[in-house]
């Protein structure tokens, strides 16, 4: 797991403990290892350090990365070329499954009252977004070309609950992502997959049967906290971009001109 100290990477390794055997790695060290658990420090720009991090790996689960919009040099290197680094690693040593934790500004220039599935060309929000798309593409690449069994998961929002209007509708209950890397990991089936990583909330913008397929079966809903999240919740412009598209914020970081339009 690389990024395993990230916010993300802390929720999975509670779930996931006692399931598997996890090797994490992250550049900031990890204090508190507990039992089925190793550390590897390494850097995924740093390709010759990965190599002894796959050895003896069934699947990795790649979270590691820039984790919000960003200047185009730390996205290029560590984003795009180091999610390379990482999965033309594991693909020499002869790993299986690789679980690519892509994300909804992959697709956010979508605007929220179109309905999306797997099925439709991305369209990023954000430098971000671009490098998302690529681990996409690139893991499409490496199931083709070489076999390896890919799963790409358009995560929402994780957290223990939502808390404002736009993660109604993208929330995903840690247990409820676990369950999708589980999938990823030991679906039989399973070649190359896009995924979104939602939960069942009633006001999701996403299309997620390709989940449902595999077996995904969500047992969170945001819905539950709607009542709380609205009374606490501004109302909002309904002109704003942010309001508009389904990435919010980061598709106006920078943006110039309108709204963007309806494609056909």
């Amino acid at each position: 797991m690389t990024g395993a100290a990230g916010s993300i990477g802390t929720y999975l390794r509670k779930t996931l403990r006692g399931k598997y055997v996890l090797r994490l790695c992250d550049v900031n060290a990890i204090s508190s290892i507990a039992d089925g658990e190793e550390f590897v420090a390494a850097d995924v720009t740093d390709a010759p350090a990965l190599a002894p991090l796959m050895e003896d790996v069934y699947g990795v689960v790649h979270l590691g990365g820039v984790p919000r919009e960003d200047a185009w040099e730390p996205i290029l290197d560590i984003n795009i070329a180091g999610t390379y680094n990482v999965i033309e690693a594991a693909r020499r040593q002869g790993v299986e499954r690789f679980l690519f934790a892509s994300s909804n500004h992959a697709m956010g220039f979508y605007p929220r009252s179109e309905r999306i599935g797997t099925d439709v060309s991305v369209r990023p929000d954000s430098r971000y977004g671009v490098s998302k798309a690529f681990g996409e593409a690139l893991g499409s690449l490496y199931a083709d070309k070489y076999g390896m069994r890919v799963m790409c998961l358009r995560i929402g929002n994780v957290a223990d609950e939502p808390v404002d209007r736009r993660r109604l509708s993208i929330w995903v209950s840690p247990r409820d992502l676990t369950q999708l890397i589980e999938i990823g990991l030991e679906h039989p089936d399973m070649r190359y997959e896009i995924v979104y990583g939602v939960s069942d909330n009633a006001r999701s913008w996403w299309d997620n049967s390709n989940a449902a397929r595999l077996g995904y079966v969500p047992v969170d809903r945001s819905e539950d906290y709607a009542e709380k999240v609205l009374a606490a919740a501004p109302t909002p412009s309904p002109d704003a971009i942010a309001e508009i598209v389904q990435g919010g914020d980061f598709a106006v970081i920078e943006k110039g001109g309108g709204a963007p339009q309806q494609r056909g």
